[in-house]
This record gives C-alpha cells, structure tokens and sequence, in this order.
C-alpha cells in the first residue's frame, strides 16, 4: 500500500511537514509514517585525551561517571524522540488521516531507504532544529534526503498554506517530465493552476518540449500557462514563485540544463533555498 514518510526532528519545520502530509495523505488516500531517527554518535570520552598528571583510579571514576552521563543522553533522546513522533501523529490524526510512527536510532538514510520501499513520497523540512535561520542555511539531513531518496522528495517551507497555483520548472528533461506525467494523472493536483517555466535561450527545440508538456497537462484537464525566460534558474524561478504567489514549485530533480548543476554536488540545494514555497522534486 502507498504511504507518506514524515520525517520529524522537533524543529519549527517539524509542523509543516505535519500539515504538508496530512494535505498529501487526504488527496491521495495514503496514510502517512512518522518517521524518527536518533543519529548515533560517539561521545565516549577517550582515556588519552586525559591527563597523564590523573592517577588511574580517578581517570577509571572520571570514564565510569562520562559512561553514565552517555546513557543518561541516550535515554532522554529516545524520551525526547517519543514525545516528537507522539506529537506529529496527533497532528496528523487530527486531519483525519490514518497515522503510524517509527522511532529509530541509527543512520537517516540507512532507516530511509529501508523505511521508503513501500512509500510514494518523502516530506522533510527544509531546515532542522540545528539550522542556522539567520544565514538561511539548509538543514544537513535535507540535502542528504534529497540526494539519497529513491522517491519523490517535499521539501516542506516554514508554514503550510492550502495548494492553489503550481510553478513548474519544466527543463525538458526525463525527470522534469515525469514530474509532469505524475501532475497530469494525480488527482491531488486536479482543478489547480499551473505555469510552467523553462529558463534558457526561447529555441524552437525548447518551444516544442514546453508545448508537449503542456499538452499533457491540459489533456489532464488542466489550465496551463507557459513561459521560456532567460537568466539563471534559481534566481528567475525563485523570483517568479514569489512575485506571483505560487504555493508549490514542482521539477525534475535532475536534468540536462544548469538546472542539474543545482541539484548535484555542493550547490544541490541553492534552489530549494532561494524558494520560499515548498518544494516537490521527482527523480
């Protein structure tokens, strides 16, 4: 059966995941997992990092009394990890949408993998708790998830606000038109508005593909607008999903434009940051 995979970390963010999937969850059908990953790390303290000067009984106080403190974390990260995935599920519950929860500790992208064979979609947050808002940095497990996922992959913005107007960034790629397959068959888009936009040189090859896309959609039953504008991607679609008020911006996670040079390697994410909307890339 499909599901929607929330993954929360009981950031601000963590809400609009929340509210993102029960949206997802009520147009599909699905029911949505709330999925929780407490990272290992290794906080052992180690012996030769102490003082020589220590004599050994107290340097065999000092590690038993660090061994205690390490699982006195631990038990409040599982604690503090059970009252975040409680939390979400009501949230979600709330919507009238079937919910379950998962709490694991471990490697995010080792339990996501396992976790998304029997999901449709992945909804994270663009930032986490640890995230640096004033500098708009993205949050680490974000760009690992995005990379990673072998799933359509929300990128869930600060707040949720109900989905009316879609911004498709159409680059003429496979994955940018499977995004507009999934659009054009999904009934959890139907009846919204939809513009799409490729950035580039207006060729009559590029002409064609956006008028192909569009015809699909509109066989969907869609209102479509196009538009072929020149500059580079992430300013022209991040400024044009502010300037008209589109509330999701939907692409191909890769490409054959510069687009792809956005979503590889270091700069993957610069799009998804200078978007202030939510973000749904297909793969």
């Amino acid at each position: 059966m499909s599901k929607v995979i929330a993954l929360v970390d009981g950031s601000t963010y963590s809400q609009s995941v929340c509210d993102h999937a029960a949206w997802v969850a009520k147009g599909k059908g699905w029911p949505v997992e709330v999925l929780h990953v407490i990272g290992r790390r290794d906080e052992a303290t180690d012996p030769r990092n102490l003082s020589g000067n220590i004599g050994l009984g107290a340097r065999t106080a000092l590690l038993n009394e660090l061994a205690d403190l390490d699982a006195q974390k631990a038990k409040l990260a599982r604690k503090r990890g059970q009252a975040i995935i409680e939390d979400a599920s009501a949230r979600i519950a709330a919507e009238g949408v079937e919910v379950s929860a998962r709490l694991r500790i471990g490697d995010l992208i080792d339990t996501l993998r396992e976790a998304e064979a029997e999901a449709d979609l992945v909804i994270i947050g663009k930032r986490g708790e640890g995230a640096d808002f004033a500098s708009l940095h993205l949050g680490s497990n974000m760009e690992r998830v995005v990379r990673a996922s072998s799933r359509p992959v929300l990128v869930a913005s600060r707040a949720f606000r109900p989905v009316q107007k879609l911004l498709v960034a159409f680059d003429g790629g496979r994955f940018a038109m499977k995004a507009v397959d999934h659009i054009a068959r999904s009934e959890l888009f139907a009846g919204l508005a939809i513009h799409l936009l490729t950035v580039g040189d207006e060729t009559q090859e590029a002409r064609r593909a956006i008028e192909g896309a569009a015809a699909v959609l509109k066989g969907g039953g869609y209102d479509v607008t196009t538009e072929i504008a020149e500059g580079q991607p992430e300013k022209e679609i991040a400024d044009r999903a502010e300037a008209h008020d589109f509330d999701l911006l939907v692409m191909g996670a890769y490409g054959h434009s510069r687009i792809r040079s956005l979503l590889i390697g270091s700069t993957t994410t610069e799009m998804i940051r200078a978007c202030k909307v939510p973000v749904l890339l297909f793969r």
